[in-house]
C-alpha cells in the first residue's frame, strides 16, 4: 500500500512563480521532500533505469506532516436559508434515483450537525421516502412503504408539519408499470418535534460533525421546490405543467430550477427570495429531465428539457488537502519535466513509502521574456493524462487477463485506489451507480501520473503508459543534449496560437489523444502557418474535451456516438455542459485526426508490439533526410513496451478522412497479433477478421508529409515508438530516424511545396 500521496496545486508552473504540494502521510509526522528533474522513470532493467536528478530548492529537507483525506460526493448547498421547522411547508421535486441498494441518502436537509437537530427527507434502503425529525440527538424517522425502481422518474410529494409532529408522503411513477407496486400515499405521525434552527440548507447531501458532507443521494433530481403550508399533488402536477407560473406568489418559499446555469456552479432560485444554491463537487449537469421527449438533443436550445442534475456519492472536484510544501521556481530553472520527490521511510514489499508529484515548467508567461528560448517544445499531453487520471477501470472488470494476454499485477498504486474510492475515477471509469464518470480533475491523488508507476494497458515489457510512457521520449532528449521547453494542453487552451508562435517544432507525447476546442484550432493554425509537427504517439486528437469557465483543471467528455467507449452516454446527453459543445469523437464531428497529423487511429492491442517494414515511398528523395544512414528494411523490432516499436494504438494513412494526399508511408508495421484490433468505427458489419493476424488494415503507417506553408508533418503512429529509442545505448534505427527529423524539422530552410 501506500503511505504517502499528494498533489500539486498545477500542473504547469512558469519560472518565479509559486506551486503549492498537498500532501497526505499515513504513518509519522513528518516527510522528507526535494524538487527533482525527470529524465527516465521506467525501472525495467532492460532499458536505461530511473533517472531523476536533484534541483536544490527551499523544499529540500523535512516536513510536517499528516494524514489528510477526501470529502467525497456531490451536493447542493444553500447558505442563509429561513428556519423550515418554523411552520408547515411542502417539499416537491422529481426524482430518478441510481443506487437503491445503499440506505440513507440525502435527498433535502436543513440540519445542524453539532446538536443533531433538523429536518432530513431522503431515501432508505430500496427506495423507500423516509422522513427525519432530530432535536438534540432525539430522532424519530418514519419510512414509507413501497420503494421505487432504479432509473425511473417519480413526482414525490412531501408535506411537513414540524409543530404538528405529521408528514405526508406522496410517491408516484411517471411511467407505471403492471404488477409493479411503486405508487405510494401515505400519512405519519412523528415522536419529536425539530426546534427552529438557523442552518444552511443542503440538497443530495448532509453535513456531518466532522466538517464533512454525507448521507449523498446517487441519481438525477429535477424541478425542487419548497412550498409554504402544505400542499398536495395537484400543486405539484400544476407547476409540471407550467414550469413559469408564479400563481402561488408568496406560497413559493425556493423553487429551483436547474436548466438555468448550466455553464455554472449556481442552482438557480427562480422563485420571489431567490435562494440561490451553489453546487459541490461538480455533479453532472445538462442531463435530460423528466420531460425530455428527445425533439431536441442540445441542452442549449432547449434548456427546459434539461433540468436534471445527476448527483453520485463519489464525485470530486476538489480534494481540498492543505498545503504541505511550497516551492517558488527559480527563474534560472530549465523548462522541462520535474517532481516534488516525497518519502517517510522505508519502502518494503507490503508498503510504498515515497511517490513522485509530478508537474512541468513552462516557459514565462510574459512573451517579452521568452528571449533566447529553444525552437523546439513538447506538449505534454495532460488532458490525457487528465482523462486516465486514476484509471481504475482494470480493478474491477473482468476478462481483462484475455484482452492483455497476460496476467495483469496489481500494485501499491492500484490496490490503493481499490480501498479509496473518494479519490475519484478516470473518464474511462463508472460511478458507483453505474453511470459514466463525465467529469475528472487534477486536483486531487493520480497514482498512474507519477514516475515508477506501471500499468495494465502497457502491454509487456516495461508496461508504462501515459505519462510514464512519455519519459521514454525525455531521456532520449536529454541523451541527445536537445533542449526543449515544455507547454501543456492547459497552457494551449488558455494562450492558443500565440504560445505556439514561438516555436519551429512541437512535439507530443506517446498518447495526445484528448483535446478541446481551443488546443484544435491553435494546433492547426499553427501548423498552417509552417510549423513542423513531430507525432511521436498514437490515437491522437481522437475526443473532444471541454475546459469549465470557472473551475481550473477539470474536463468534461461525453463519451457519444462512436469509438472505443468504456461506458457509453445516454440519447440526449451528448453535449457538454461546460461549454454547449457537441461531444464524442473529433472524426463525428467533422475534424479526424488524419487532418491534423497525417494518420488517424486504426487499431488497438496491448499484448506485443511489432516492427515496420520499409515501404516504397522511403526511397523517395523527399524523405532522404529522414532515412540518411538508415538503410534497413526492418524498422524497430525492439522495445521496452512490448518488444517492438509498433504497438498498444496504431495510426495509418487514410485519404478518405483527410490525410493529405502527398503524405508518404514510408514504412507500415506487420506481424501483429490476434489481440491487435481494428477499432470498431472503422467498420459497420462486423468482420470476421478484426485481428492483426488476419486484417492488413491493422497496421502503423510511419509518415511524412509538407505543409503548403513550408512547414511538415511527421507521425511515428504508434504509441511503443518511444519505448524503442534507447535500445542498444540509443543506436538504433529508431533513434536515428527520429533524430534525422528533428534535425531536418530544426532547420529553418522551408520544406518544398511543389508549387509555383
Amino acid at each position: 500500500m501506500l503511505k504517502i500521496v499528494g498533489y500539486p496545486d498545477r500542473l504547469s508552473v512558469a519560472p518565479g512563480e509559486t506551486i503549492d504540494f498537498k500532501v497526505s502521510v499515513d504513518e509519522g509526522d513528518s516527510f522528507d521532500a526535494r524538487i527533482v528533474r525527470v529524465v527516465h522513470g521506467d525501472c525495467n532493467p532492460e532499458g536505461p533505469g530511473l533517472k531523476f536528478v536533484h534541483v536544490p530548492t527551499d523544499a529540500d529537507g523535512s516536513h510536517p506532516g499528516k494524514v489528510q483525506r477526501i470529502d467525497a460526493g456531490s451536493f447542493m448547498r444553500v447558505e442563509r436559508f429561513p428556519a423550515l421547522a418554523a411552520a408547515p411547508f411542502t417539499f416537491v421535486t422529481m426524482l430518478w434515483p441510481t443506487l437503491l441498494k445503499r440506505d440513507d441518502q440525502t435527498l433535502l436537509c436543513q440540519w445542524d450537525p453539532e446538536t443533531e437537530s433538523g429536518i432530513w427527507i431522503g431515501l432508505a434502503e430500496g427506495g423507500r421516502i423516509g422522513v427525519t425529525f432530530a432535536d438534540n440527538g432525539k430522532a424519530s424517522t418514519v419510512v414509507a412503504d413501497r420503494g421505487m425502481l432504479e432509473r425511473e422518474w417519480y413526482s414525490l410529494v412531501v408535506g411537513v408539519d414540524p409543530g404538528g409532529r405529521r408528514v405526508t408522503i406522496d410517491q408516484k411513477p411517471l411511467v407505471p408499470y403492471a404488477q409493479v407496486e411503486d405508487t405510494f400515499v401515505g400519512s405519519f405521525d412523528l415522536d419529536v418535534a425539530p426546534p427552529v434552527i438557523e442552518a444552511p440548507l443542503f440538497l443530495a447531501g448532509c453535513p456531518g460533525a466532522d466538517g464533512t458532507v454525507g448521507r449523498h443521494y446517487d441519481g438525477k433530481i429535477d424541478g425542487p421546490a419548497l412550498l409554504a403550508g402544505l400542499h398536495g399533488r395537484a400543486v405539484h402536477d400544476a407547476l409540471l405543467r407550467t414550469p413559469g407560473d408564479q400563481t402561488l406568489g408568496t406560497d413559493i418559499i425556493a423553487r429551483w430550477d436547474f436548466s438555468r446555469g448550466i455553464r455554472s456552479l449556481q442552482g438557480v432560485d427562480v422563485g420571489p427570495l431567490r435562494h440561490d444554491g451553489e453546487f459541490v463537487n461538480l455533479p453532472t449537469r445538462g442531463m435530460k429531465g423528466w420531460n425530455w421527449t428527445g425533439e431536441e438533443h442540445s441542452w442549449s436550445k432547449k434548456p427546459e428539457h434539461y433540468g436534471a442534475v445527476h448527483f453520485h456519492s463519489d464525485d470530486l472536484y476538489d480534494a481540498g488537502w492543505e498545503t504541505s510544501v511550497s516551492v517558488t521556481i527559480p527563474d534560472d530553472l530549465r523548462s522541462g519535466p520535474y517532481a516534488l520527490h516525497v518519502s517517510c521511510g522505508e519502502s518494503d514489499r507490503t508498503a510504498t513509502r515515497e511517490d513522485y508529484l509530478s508537474f512541468f515548467v513552462r516557459p514565462p508567461r510574459d512573451p517579452k521574456a521568452r528571449v533566447n528560448r529553444p525552437k523546439v517544445a513538447f506538449l505534454a499531453p495532460t488532458c490525457s493524462y487528465i482523462a486516465y487520471a486514476n484509471h481504475a477501470e482494470h480493478i474491477t472488470a473482468r476478462g481483462v487477463e484475455v484482452l492483455m494476454n497476460r496476467m495483469v499485477n496489481f500494485g501499491h498504486s492500484d490496490l490503493y485506489m481499490y480501498e479509496h474510492p473518494e479519490l475519484g475515477g478516470s473518464l474511462y471509469d463508472t460511478h458507483a451507480d453505474g453511470s459514466g464518470v463525465a467529469y475528472s480533475s487534477r486536483l486531487r491523488p493520480i497514482l498512474n501520473f507519477t514516475a515508477q508507476y506501471h500499468s495494465w494497458l502497457g502491454g509487456h515489457g516495461s508496461a508504462v503508459y501515459q505519462y510514464n510512457a512519455d519519459t521514454h521520449f525525455f531521456d532520449w532528449l536529454e541523451h541527445q543534449g536537445i533542449d526543449y521547453d515544455v507547454i501543456t494542453d492547459e497552457d494551449l487552451h488558455e494562450e492558443g496560437l500565440d504560445l505556439l508562435s514561438d516555436y519551429e517544432v512541437v512535439m507530443t507525447g506517446t498518447h495526445p489523444e484528448y483535446h478541446s476546442t481551443r488546443m484544435w484550432d491553435a494546433m492547426k493554425a499553427w501548423i498552417d502557418r509552417g510549423g513542423r509537427l513531430m507525432y511521436m504517439g498514437g490515437n491522437g486528437w481522437y475526443w473532444r474535451v471541454a475546459f469549465h469557465d470557472e473551475l481550473p483543471g477539470v474536463l468534461e467528455l461525453r463519451r457519444a456516438e462512436d469509438g472505443i467507449r468504456p461506458w457509453v452516454a445516454e440519447p440526449g446527453e451528448y453535449f457538454h455542459s461546460f461549454n454547449g459543445e457537441y461531444g464524442g469523437l473529433w472524426r463525428r464531428i467533422g475534424r479526424p485526426p488524419n487532418v491534423m497529423a497525417g494518420v488517424g487511429f486504426i487499431a488497438q492491442g496491448f499484448d506485443i508490439s511489432s516492427y515496420y517494414r520499409r515501404a516504397p515511398d522511403a526511397d523517395n528523395p523527399r524523405a532522404a533526410f529522414i532515412f540518411d544512414g538508415v538503410p534497413d528494411e526492418i524498422i524497430g523490432d525492439f522495445g521496452l513496451v512490448g518488444g517492438g516499436a509498433a504497438g498498444i494504438e496504431l495510426d495509418c494513412i487514410a485519404r478518405d478522412l483527410g490525410s493529405p494526399p502527398n503524405m508518404l508511408r514510408l514504412a507500415s508495421s506487420e506481424g501483429h497479433s490476434a489481440l491487435m484490433l481494428l477499432v470498431n468505427e472503422e467498420f459497420g458489419p462486423v468482420p470476421p477478421n478484426l485481428g492483426g493476424d488476419q486484417n492488413l488494415r491493422v497496421r502503423a503507417d510511419l509518415a511524412f508529409g509538407e505543409t503548403p506553408a513550408g512547414g511538415a508533418i511527421f507521425a511515428t503512429a504508434s504509441i511503443a515508438w518511444c519505448g524503442s529509442l534507447s535500445h542498444n545505448d540509443y543506436d538504433n534505427n529508431v533513434s536515428k530516424i527520429t533524430a534525422n527529423v528533428l534535425k531536418r524539422f530544426l532547420d529553418p530552410e522551408p520544406f518544398a511545396t511543389g508549387q509555383e
